[in-house]
């Protein structure tokens, strides 16, 4: 994403801060965005709602006036939300917008900002723990925290947000005694090492995770697959489930299955982001897993993945979680068989998350980026999926 920006005047125009364009999206409002960042940028990366109309402008054509083929796109009678990068251009840009009579706000600190946005909910599910997801919006990225008898555990957490953790397990009653990762992530920085060195939680990935070259400076755990974790009056249970990468692993607690990045609740892992080479080979392993491991449990459990993509359809909480029958019924990949899913999975995967090689290597431990380029790195959409579009019908 590009950092060049101008610096805005003096004169302020309104400024609405994420939290707040976001409880708006939410609550049916009708939202109209301009966002003012490049055209690959935008496409790249944009805030994406049915309930918010967005026209991409890049700001270097809006710095001296506004241009007839702009005005022609704008509403009247609509407040507009202009975004940019970091909140300097789309602050300029609203007061040109402004000078010229239009209801006008800008989005504080723009993408970044919106980057910042975390959200808890607790699920409604039959275990005896509490269970919460956290909800990045703008990378789609999916956490959970268990918390049971004055123990917790958290699954995928970020590194940008610990905070975050520390203090809803405090809140809860809570002490954290594990932070567990699914697998090798690509998309987004993990926080099992900031979460060891801030708590007494024990960091545990999986064995063929580690086997990839983990290189931490805090002392971790691995776990195999059939292997249990006690959390409290709760067990997580290990379950192997290769396919996106060699190490990706499930945890089960009741009837939830924290999938990771196997299965979602709009389609099922891409192969590639470990070995590109091998991604029809990874999609056979993927197959086995899903078969093997998670279509044969249930048809009541309750799928909790570890992302969630524009095209999910969330729950009615705003949750992302879908009963395993259910999927069944809708995804027509999971009852293929396995030439045909390979097929299927390998023909045409969306592009790779971007910076996913030097994320990969921050999640090995192979690299050290400070928190300000850890951030940075993961802005922008997860791509874990075999597809943009959604596979459920």
């Amino acid at each position: 994403m590009s950092d060049d920006e101008p610096t805005p005047t003096e004169e302020q125009v309104a400024a609405v801060s994420p939290d707040a364009l976001k409880e708006r999206i939410d609550s049916g409002e009708d939202v109209f965005i301009l966002d003012a960042r490049s055209e690959g940028d935008f496409e790249e990366w944009h805030i994406h709602s049915e309930n918010a109309e967005i026209v991409n402008f890049p700001y270097f054509h809006l710095l001296d006036e506004v241009p007839a083929g702009l005005h022609e796109q704008l509403p009247e009678n609509r407040r507009i939300t202009v975004l940019c990068a970091k909140g300097g251009s789309s602050e300029l840009v609203a007061e040109n917008l402004e000078a010229e009579g239009y209801g006008v706000e800008h989005l504080e600190r723009g993408m970044k900002g919106w980057a910042r946005i975390y959200e808890y909910s607790e699920l409604d599910v039959d275990v005896d723990a509490t269970v919460a997801q956290y909800r990045r919006p703008s990378s789609g990225c999916l956490a959970y925290l268990v918390v049971s008898e004055g123990e917790a555990a958290v699954i995928d957490p970020l590194r940008a947000f610990t905070e975050e953790y520390v203090q809803d397990a405090r809140t809860l009653g809570a002490d954290l005694t594990y932070a567990l990762d699914t697998h090798i992530h690509a998309d987004h920085v993990s926080g099992l090492r900031d979460l060891a060195t801030e708590t007494n939680a024990t960091p545990a990935l999986p064995e063929p995770a580690a086997e990839r070259g983990i290189e931490y400076d805090v002392d971790y755990e691995t776990v195999s697959d059939g292997e249990t974790l006690p959390v409290g009056d709760v067990e997580i249970e290990v379950i192997h489930t290769p396919g996106h990468t060699t190490g990706m692993t499930a945890y089960k607690v009741g009837d939830v299955l924290f999938t990771g990045d196997g299965l979602f609740t709009e389609s099922v892992a891409r192969p590639d982001l470990e070995d590109p080479e091998a991604a029809k080979d990874a999609a056979r392993t993927l197959y086995e897993s899903l078969q093997e491991k998670v279509l044969s449990l249930p048809d009541e459990t309750v799928i909790a993945p570890a992302h969630f993509s524009d095209a999910a359809t969330p729950n009615d909480d705003g949750t992302f979680t879908a009963a395993l029958g259910d999927l069944k019924a809708r995804m027509d990949a999971l009852s293929m068989d396995e030439a045909a899913f390979v097929e299927f999975i390998a023909a045409d995967m969306p592009p790779q998350p971007g910076n996913y090689e030097e994320i990969i290597a921050t999640n090995l431990g192979q690299e050290s980026p400070d928190s300000e380029r850890a951030f940075e790195l993961e802005l922008g959409p997860n791509n874990c999926a075999a597809s943009e579009e959604a596979l459920t019908n």
